[in-house]
């Protein structure tokens, strides 16, 4: 009997997910603000303390803090079923979508498809704008944290290396512990999952020995090394989805797996659809080459990249009570958050200014996205259409 309710309740949090999972546009606060409205104020699963406190946590960890919260309000209601229930039911929509993207995207081989696709091109820097501006906007202390975040561009345009990004974020979490300091806010609740201490410890073993042991093995296939690839980034994006951005375009467009076209195509894609940001992933790995590619590297990068920000949620749920309440930390993570600004104000420039901004006209259109979205508070969906036309007439 039990087992059949559990059941029940997975199967109640997945049609719950998966409506919003079609609904939900607009990036990772406006997904925030969807799950509050549905599980908080109508269908009452939790409280709006307890849902605070939620959000506190997953903003302050690696990974997509929207599906983070998915995730962890599919197990307090139904268990690890409900929160696999939770993530899939959030998750698919969107990567069936950008996996019929990438299908569909040797088929923009014309003039007017080469437009379409700089039109997108130029979305994707509207948009990273729009991210770097409100981000920027939440840093506390704002000056420190700002220069923290400038410095931290610089060093990343000024040092070509593919081990800076994960320096620069070890060194902004070393400059917030000095640096950014500030009174602790009062405790607004606490979190009722079913994770015990041993199962935390668990997945962050387990997400510790797979960001060390990938790489040593990433050599036995490619499979291998693509799931490397999208693992690290994964565990390594603080601050919202945006930041994957220069992440992934290190481990794909760099090396050249993917073309640089192609990349910032699907990103500007990515707006255009519901759910997670993420399911780029989905799309990147059906088009990587060499392979594998096509479903199977649809699958890949969709689990390896959202795989270590669930593993360390897992690891985080006991412990965040005690640990939030601490000076130390909370002044880690503010110096980690304001590099990562800084990594994708970088990104802002390198590759999407340099590579999309050729001319009077394809600043037009960039600056006029970027107007709609911050100013007129445009749905990213609207912006992406106008943008992929626009692209279109300047070319």
């Amino acid at each position: 009997m039990q087992w059949r309710c559990l059941e029940r309740s997975a199967l109640e949090v997945l049609l719950t997910f998966l409506k919003l999972g079609v609904t939900s546009f607009g990036g990772p606060i406006a997904h925030i603000g969807y799950f509050r409205e549905e599980l908080v104020v109508r269908r009452r699963w939790i409280d709006d303390p307890t849902f605070t406190d939620l959000v506190a946590l997953c903003q302050f960890l690696p990974g997509p803090a929207s599906s983070q919260v998915g995730f962890s309000l599919g197990l307090m209601r139904a268990g690890y079923w409900g929160g696999l229930a939770a993530w899939a039911g959030f998750t698919l929509p969107s990567a069936v979508l950008m996996t019929g993207f990438a299908y569909g995207a040797g088929e923009f081989g014309g003039a007017m498809g080469q437009g379409v696709i700089h039109g997108l091109k130029l979305v994707a820097l509207a948009v990273v704008a729009q991210a770097v501006c409100g981000m920027a906007r939440t840093l506390r202390p704002y000056w420190r944290c700002v220069s923290i975040a400038c410095v931290a561009a610089l060093v990343i345009l000024s040092i070509p290396l593919p081990t800076i990004q994960i320096g620069t974020i070890v060194m902004g979490g070393l400059a917030g512990f000095w640096l950014c300091r500030a009174p602790i806010p009062a405790a607004t609740g606490t979190l009722g999952t079913a994770v015990s201490r041993r199962v935390a410890t668990a997945a962050l073993a387990i997400f510790c020995l797979l960001l060390i042991a990938l790489p040593a093995i990433a050599r036995v296939s490619h499979g291998v090394a693509l799931f490397d690839a999208f693992y690290r980034s994964g565990a390594l994006v603080f601050g919202g989805g945006h930041v994957v951005l220069p992440l992934l375009s290190k481990a794909f467009v760099t090396p050249g797996c993917v073309s640089e076209d192609a990349f910032l195509a699907g990103y500007g894609a990515a707006q255009a659809v519901p759910g997670p940001l993420f399911t780029f992933a989905a799309y990147l790995g059906a088009v990587v080459s060499p392979g594998p590619h096509g479903m199977v590297g649809a699958a890949l990068g969709l689990i390896g990249i959202f795989l270590p920000g669930i593993l360390i949620l897992l690891g985080a749920l006991p412990f965040w009570d005690a640990s939030r309440q601490r000076a130390g930390p909370q002044a880690i993570m503010r110096g980690i958050n304001a590099a990562v600004v800084g990594l994708l104000g970088a990104a802002l420039y390198d590759p999407l200014w340099m590579s999309s901004v050729k001319s009077v006209g394809d600043f037009a259109v960039a600056l006029v996205g970027f107007v709609l979205l911050t100013a007129w508070r445009i749905p990213p969906l609207i912006v992406v259409i106008l943008g992929a036309c626009a692209g279109v007439l300047v070319s």
